[in-house]
This record gives structure tokens, C-alpha cells and sequence, in this order.
């Protein structure tokens, strides 16, 4: 595909204006798909093609910019949901949790909800964000309900599983803070899944405050009430 420069912008605006790839639009394409595949937004796409919608019309030439936020933790999350096609309007939640121990990751977890726990699509959550003891810290892993676009096994109440997304931060978080990396990481992983994968904001939680009196995760030391501010 050829790389273009957009026209038409003088001076400043030119010099910070986006290169970007030509696209035919193919049947099955969507403005948020084609966002994901070719690492953008879709106020990026529209902006470079002058859309004031989300319609786009097969055999229609589109500019592509090519340049996402910058992630430093996200790459493989960002690699992942490109390969696949997201629900976005099965998701309506986003859920934080704590795992309550200091040790473990996504293959550790997986084991334990499938063998222990038996849940029969494995690990719980969506997401798993490393503290730097199993995984690294602020590693974000991605877990196959996230893969498969499968309800989550993180709450009780069925509603919040069935369209809520799961992110667990590895620690306890009654005796301790997260890691700043890990915050970073969970901020990270806040914006790119409402501003860019599902476009659209999601009712946000701690497990605790939907699963009321049942739990104390995601622990007293996360800070979930900056959380709500920034995310209500």
C-alpha cells in the first residue's frame, strides 16, 4: 500500500500532519476494525478522509494514518485484539480486582480457576497486569476470554459477567499499594479498550462494589475512588 502525506495544511499543521496508507474498503469492514488493524483511532480515519460518520462504502479509497498513542505496555494486547474480532456491544463494564497474593501470573491463574476452581473457560479475568515477581511489571497478559470474546468468571453477579471486561493486578492491595508501573499500565489499558477498541465509555467497578459484602477486592489500598473520578 503506498504511504501518502495528507494536503491541503499549512505550515505547523502540515509538518505534524500524519503520513498514511492508502485502503480499498472491503466487504465486512468497519471504521473501529480497521482502527485496531492498522494501529490508529477512528477520529484519525475520519479526520484524514474528511468523514463526519462511521458510514464507509465498499470499493471506497480511504487514508489510513499510521500512528496509535504510544503504549509502553500494551504491545501485546494491542497485537492480540488485531487479530481478532471484538463484541463491542456485548461490553458494558469494566471490573478491577486484586489477586490477594503476591505470587503468580496469567498461566498460574489459569490453572487454578480451570484445576481448582473448575471453571471451565479457565482463567477468570480478561486482562492480568504483573507486579515484577512472575511476570513483569506492568506486563499486561491477555487472557483467552479476551481472545474468544468470552463472558468473564471474575464476579458473582451474572449480569456483570456477561458483559464485563476482567482486569486483575497481581498483589494484595490490603497491605499494599499497586506498583506505579502498574497503574500506568492499568491507565493504559482503560483508554485504549474505551477510546479505541469499544468507542464508548463502560460503567466502571471494583469487584467488591459489585459483589457487595461478599469481598474486599480489589484491597483498601487501591485507589479506587481516583479511579471513579477520572473514569465515571
Amino acid at each position: 500500500m503506498a504511504i501518502v502525506m495528507a494536503a491541503g495544511l499549512p505550515g505547523l499543521a502540515m509538518a505534524n500532519q500524519l503520513a498514511g496508507r492508502k485502503y480499498l474498503v472491503k466487504p465486512g469492514d468497519t471504521l473501529s476494525h480497521l482502527a485496531l488493524r492498522f494501529q490508529t483511532t477512528v477520529k484519525g480515519i475520519q479526520n484524514a478522509n474528511d468523514l463526519t460518520g462511521d458510514l464507509i462504502r465498499i470499493g471506497q479509497t480511504l487514508i489510513i494514518p499510521t500512528r496509535l498513542p504510544k503504549f509502553k505496555h500494551l504491545a501485546k494486547v494491542v497485537d492480540k485484539t488485531q487479530s481478532i474480532v471484538v463484541e463491542d456491544k456485548k461490553w458494558k463494564w469494566i471490573v478491577a480486582h486484586h489477586s490477594g497474593i503476591e505470587e503468580g501470573n496469567a498461566r498460574v491463574y489459569e490453572y487454578y480457576h480451570k484445576e481448582v476452581k473448575r471453571l471451565r473457560d479457565g482463567l477468570a479475568y480478561h486482562f492480568v497486569i504483573g507486579s515484577g515477581k512472575d511476570s513483569g511489571d506492568g506486563e499486561v497478559e491477555v487472557g483467552s476470554r479476551w481472545t474468544y470474546q468470552q463472558r468473564g468468571g471474575h464476579v458473582q453477579k451474572t449480569e456483570v459477567n456477561d458483559h464485563g471486561i476482567g482486569i486483575c493486578l497481581v498483589g494484595n492491595f490490603q497491605n499494599r499499594k499497586p506498583t506505579a508501573k502498574q497503574m500506568e499500565a492499568f491507565h493504559e489499558l482503560m483508554d485504549f479498550l474505551q477510546n479505541i477498541v469499544l468507542e464508548k465509555k463502560c460503567a466502571f467497578a471494583g469487584h467488591k462494589e459489585i459483589d457487595l459484602n461478599h469481598t474486599v477486592c480489589p484491597g483498601r489500598q487501591f485507589p479506587l475512588q481516583t479511579l471513579h473520578a477520572k473514569y465515571d
